[in-house]
């Protein structure tokens, strides 16, 4: 069966078309635009019709991607920056009018679900010569960190224990990060006061620390992966489960914290549409190995795009 899946967040929007059978999800085009559909969302609980054009223009591409490999099923599903505006029902028809489905705008706790399904389904083989399970024990903890939101996920083979909390990379620069050079102290002192907040949430609703891996999804999690290793350029291949010590995670921070945006710009593995918000991204998943405790962070490349395309397949 030949899938499509597309994930409208509050920074980019992106596509899969996937192959399904056999317990196997076979790329066949994987997409990835930054619209940033989430700007000034916190501020004025809109979205404003600049990042919806953007956003739109993006989609059309991807329609006529999908038409093109005769994807035989699609779903469209749509995160934080749209739950949180009150004109999102302009989003809604836009996007029916591309793909003829409603967007579904889902619940954090529905992400929670897809991502965590999306991240782990590959994450444990068998090896061929013993059939023992090989790779990092559960259970997980399965954090995305995105634009507007930031979802916490415990489980082992299913989700058992989930929690979406206002803190993202988009949402925490418009807040408190808004100059391009390294912020002031009391600057990183506000985000770090809304990280720990929201940790402090997430602690009395997740048992995070019966965890015995984290995993790290999204673009944050990605792009220090890839400063960590030193990548030449972005290689989704080496960073797809890699695992990324507790130091390098906060070497990395302190670098990208230092840097202008001029520096930033110009490190090899950063896409542009990263560059503003990368610090506060960086520095969400610092706190949260600091506070849990982790010794080291399971890169996934595989995520809430995955679960969508899984959830298509049943």
């Amino acid at each position: 069966m030949r899938v499509a899946a597309v994930d409208c967040g509050t920074n980019s929007v992106r596509l899969l078309i996937a192959d399904t059978g056999d317990d196997v999800l076979d790329d066949v085009e994987r997409r990835m635009e930054i619209v940033r559909l989430g700007q000034g969302v916190d501020r004025t609980g809109r979205l404003a019709p600049d990042a919806l054009e953007r956003t739109f223009k993006a989609m059309r591409a991807y329609r006529e991607l999908i038409d093109r490999h005769g994807a035989t099923a699609t779903r469209v599903v749509a995160t934080s920056a749209t739950r949180d505006a009150a004109n999102r029902q302009e989003f809604v028809a836009g996007v029916h009018e591309l793909f003829g489905v409603e967007p579904e705008v889902v619940t954090g706790d529905v992400e929670a679900e897809l991502s965590f399904t999306g991240a782990t389904r590959g994450l444990v083989t068998l090896s061929p010569e013993t059939e023992v399970p090989q790779g990092p024990l559960p259970p997980y903890l399965v954090v995305d960190i995105g634009g507007g939101s930031t979802e916490f996920v415990v489980g082992s083979e299913h989700a058992e224990a989930a929690l979406s909390v206002d803190i993202g990379c988009v949402r925490l620069t418009e807040r408190h990060l808004r100059a391009g050079d390294p912020p002031s102290a009391p600057a990183l002192e506000a985000v770090v006061a809304d990280i720990e907040a929201a940790l402090d949430r997430v602690e009395s609703a997740v048992p995070v620390r019966r965890a015995h891996t984290l995993v790290g999804l999204a673009g944050s999690v990605t792009t220090v992966a890839g400063m960590a290793l030193d990548l030449p350029a972005y290689d989704p291949d080496r960073i797809h489960h890699a695992r990324i010590s507790a130091e390098q995670v906060h070497d990395v921070t302190r670098r990208l914290l230092a840097m202008t945006h001029g520096d930033r710009a110009a490190v090899p593995v950063m896409h542009p549409g990263r560059v503003d918000v990368i610090g506060a991204g960086a520095l969400i998943l610092d706190r949260i190995v600091r506070r849990f405790a982790f010794s080291q962070v399971v890169v996934s490349e595989h995520d809430i795009l995955d679960g969508i395309a899984w959830s298509i397949a049943g």
